[in-house]
């Protein structure tokens, strides 16, 4: 009896003691799972010093490697890696309330819209029936609807005041592209690959292996049409996989407007915001930002962005697009049948009006590598056409701001809205009003996409 007892209370205590550490130790483990949870490249963190003289307290104090991974603007903004430990939650929060510091985030990551697996995109990647084989040839390419839809042929036409986009130079970044493709044949200057760190921006991957190989190649196709007097960067921010990081891509764009592109074309983003490529994107209008940030590494020169709202079908801002700053447009895409594509996100009741236009993004015919073509669909898709008609602005009125001839292409949109509760309203770009600066040059209406809406004219 005795014997029992004794084991009886044994089993008492170890449930005891296994009940206070599952109560204990769960909320620790719950923490620790918490300030992982981060889409960003891990054991960085950064920050804007605006004392350099505190970079080495700062270091010591928050566990950071002394030596700066980058430095870029002034007050500066640091690249900083994590030695202690802590993940960039905990360093970014532990930061927050430090007078020294301002806009401490973590290296977030970035993806192509039409990356595949991404909870917050739904766009047609190459993994879901949309290949290279479906309507691929350059004949497809030349031939196919949206140019029709923008009016494209009438803003080339030289003889009437049109524009081709000599002189401009876009920068897009991206997967890479195909350097030898026939649809860039004169049209490149020279780029970068900030993925492997060297002076040969070529996508690297396989078609239908890599979710978004060829993703830029097909960008730039886009923008080669459009505009195909124009020059285009090609600068690979992402991987094969449609991945990128915050810090490459702010270190992409410095170098692209330093080395004379006007426009920056962005397919990419994340549903989060970010201090650092803001204030960036805001310089590059006017050279400053409402702290007084500059970015001595651009000079005078200057950067419009144009940026896709991505593919989630939804309201919620996807950054940069969803900043809704001067000099950058945030792009929405259209169907042939002029109306809002399925997938792409579009503005809520009280979200603001940062899908700031439309463009075709709906099985677009564009270069692949390997001197295909295919088609795809996505923001992506619209935002290089956007790209575009900005650089055929900007070449007849090369005096223009970024945030001037950004703000023509979107004045000279035209205005459609169709359906009720809610009523749908898109901002469809096109290439002649643009070119003209017409805000009466309204395309016209055919009875098959006058179906369903009218043209209420411009705000």
């Amino acid at each position: 009896m005795k014997k029992l007892i004794e084991n009886s209370w044994l089993r008492a205590c170890f449930v005891l003691m296994l009940v206070f550490f599952l109560f204990t130790a769960s909320p620790k483990r719950k923490v620790s799972a918490q300030a992982n949870n981060c889409d960003c490249v891990l054991n960085e963190v950064i920050f804007e010093l605006l004392s350099p003289a505190n970079l080495a307290a700062v270091a010591a104090q928050y566990g950071l490697n002394p030596a700066p991974l980058g430095k870029i603007g002034t007050p500066p903004t640091f690249r900083m890696q994590i030695a202690n430990g802590q993940t960039p939650v905990q360093v970014v929060a532990a930061m927050k309330n430090d007078a020294r510091i301002r806009k401490p985030e973590v290296n977030r990551k970035l993806s192509a819209a039409e990356r595949g697996g991404l909870p917050w995109t739904n766009g047609i990647t190459w993994s879901i029936g949309i290949t290279w084989s479906i309507g691929g040839s350059a004949k497809g390419f030349n031939k196919q609807w949206f140019p029709k839809t923008i009016r494209l042929n009438e803003a080339h036409n030289l003889r009437t005041g049109g524009s081709r986009g000599a002189g401009v130079v876009i920068a897009v970044l991206d997967t890479g592209i195909d350097l030898k493709h026939p649809a860039f044949a004169g049209k490149l200057v020279p780029g970068y690959d900030f993925v492997d760190n060297d002076s040969d921006p070529s996508e690297v991957g396989a078609l239908q292996q890599n979710s978004s190989y060829g993703h830029g190649t097909h960008v730039a196709g886009i923008i080669a049409l459009t505009a195909p007097d124009a020059k285009i960067m090609p600068l690979r921010v992402l991987n094969s996989n449609g991945e990128g990081e915050l810090w490459r891509v702010t270190t992409a764009m410095i170098w692209a407007a330093k080395n004379g592109a006007q426009i920056a074309n962005i397919s990419f983003g994340y549903p989060e915001d970010t201090d650092l490529l803001k204030d960036l994107i805001r310089s590059c209008d006017d050279g400053t930002t409402a702290d007084g940030k500059i970015f001595p590494e651009i000079s005078t020169n200057r950067l419009a962005v144009i940026a896709g709202a991505g593919n989630g079908a939804t309201s919620v801002k996807i950054y940069p697009a969803g900043e809704d700053l001067k000099g950058m447009l945030g792009v929405g895409a259209t169907t042939r049948n002029e109306t809002r594509a399925a997938f792409s996100n579009f503005n809520g009741q009280s979200g603001g009006d940062w899908v700031e236009v439309s463009a075709p993004g709906e099985n677009i015919v564009s270069a692949l590598p390997g001197g295909r073509y295919g088609m795809w669909s996505g923001t992506s898709m619209a935002t290089p056409i956007v790209s575009g008609i900005a650089a055929l602005v900007k070449a007849k009125n090369p005096t223009l701001s970024p945030g001037q001839f950004v703000d023509r292409v979107k004045e000279t949109a035209v205005d459609i809205r169709y359906g009720t509760k809610p009523q749908i309203r898109i901002r469809r770009v096109d290439a002649f009003c643009a070119v003209m600066n017409n805000l009466d040059c309204l395309p016209p209406i055919t009875q098959a996409n006058n179906a369903g809406f009218e043209n209420f004219g411009f705000e």
